[in-house]
């Protein structure tokens, strides 16, 4: 199943919809504006909430917790190198290897492909494919992505405010 997610270039806080194949909205995204590092609530069309993403804050490198129905399901942590960034997953047994600068990745099981995801070029804002396997938990592969998104923001903030 592809799901397509394009976030506004210009907003307060963090606020979008993920589509379906169909174009019709299938997730809500919403991030909480006054709070004590990143928040991502991920809610269904019908209002319901299916994701949590929680920053920790005051941690060395950028990490993200994710959590369906109440239960932390993964740890995204952005490893410490010099070059090339690298992710790892905590939880769910998922490796993510690929070029996180253009946006082009994908995430394993057992090198079996869970989800891969391409970001789309010459779009206003940032908008990306989400192509999730047949068979997958589409929530869990949708908040994890998330989540990696996340941690580049919060990685590319952290390298714009040192520069200042």
């Amino acid at each position: 199943m592809k799901l397509y997610m394009k976030q506004k270039v210009f907003s307060w806080r963090d606020r979008f919809y993920i589509k379906d194949e169909n174009e019709e909205d299938r997730y809500y995204v919403e991030g909480e504006l006054f709070s004590w590092g990143k928040k991502l609530h991920v809610y269904d069309m019908t209002g319901a909430e299916v994701a949590f993403i929680q920053q920790k804050v005051l941690s060395f490198l950028p990490k993200f917790y994710v959590y369906t129905d109440g239960e932390m399901i993964a740890e995204i942590v952005k490893e410490f190198t010099f070059f090339k960034p690298r992710y790892s997953i905590s939880g769910l047994d998922w490796d993510v290897s690929g070029d996180f600068w253009s946006h082009e990745y994908e995430i394993l099981e057992r090198n079996s492909l869970v989800v891969s995801i391409h970001k789309e070029w010459f779009t206003w804002g940032d908008a990306y494919v989400i192509d999730i396997e047949e068979g997958r938990n589409e929530v869990h592969a949708l908040a994890v992505v998330l989540a990696i998104d996340a941690v580049m923001q919060a990685q590319g903030s952290a390298a714009a405010g040192s520069a200042n």
